[in-house]
């Protein structure tokens, strides 16, 4: 009895360690594939990366990409976490809730860039940030 007592806990870490170190690497991943697009689109391709909000015109740098995207990121683990608590279709219910989040901030972008280029290459750092994380998070998700 005590060495199944002993299987059981080092189960139980050894299985939620690669689940924590693959939500983790999504997030690094959902950091960096934006800035890989900003870079290629930004200073090198030469895009000027601006919205229009209101009356002023903003540039889009890499600091408001990292920022975006950490914060999302860091948002949709945690409401995959909440769910996974609550119920046993999280799975699903949370894949659905991030490609329609996805769609609706596209909005953002499509509508305050400034030039079509712009507007282009807003929209492809929103679908990379959803490209790496969905997945990679979906991925970690049990399914019941």
């Amino acid at each position: 009895m005590t060495a199944r007592l002993t299987d059981q806990s080092t189960t139980g870490p050894a299985t939620a360690t690669p689940v924590l170190r693959t939500r983790l690497l999504a997030v690094a991943g959902a950091v960096i594939a934006p800035v890989v697009v900003w870079t290629i689109a930004s200073p090198l391709a030469g895009v000027d990366l601006e919205v229009a909000t209101g009356d002023t015109t903003q540039t889009v740098g890499v600091v408001p990409v990292l920022v975006a995207s950490l914060l999302a990121s860091l948002l949709g683990w945690g409401l995959l976490t909440l769910l996974e608590k609550r119920t046993p279709r999280a799975r699903g219910i949370w894949t659905v809730v991030a490609v329609v989040v996805l769609v609706l901030s596209l909005g953002g972008p499509l509508g305050a860039g400034v030039t079509g280029a712009a507007k282009v290459t807003l929209a492809l750092l929103h679908v990379a940030v959803a490209a790496v994380l969905v997945p990679a998070l979906r991925r970690t998700s049990p399914t019941r």
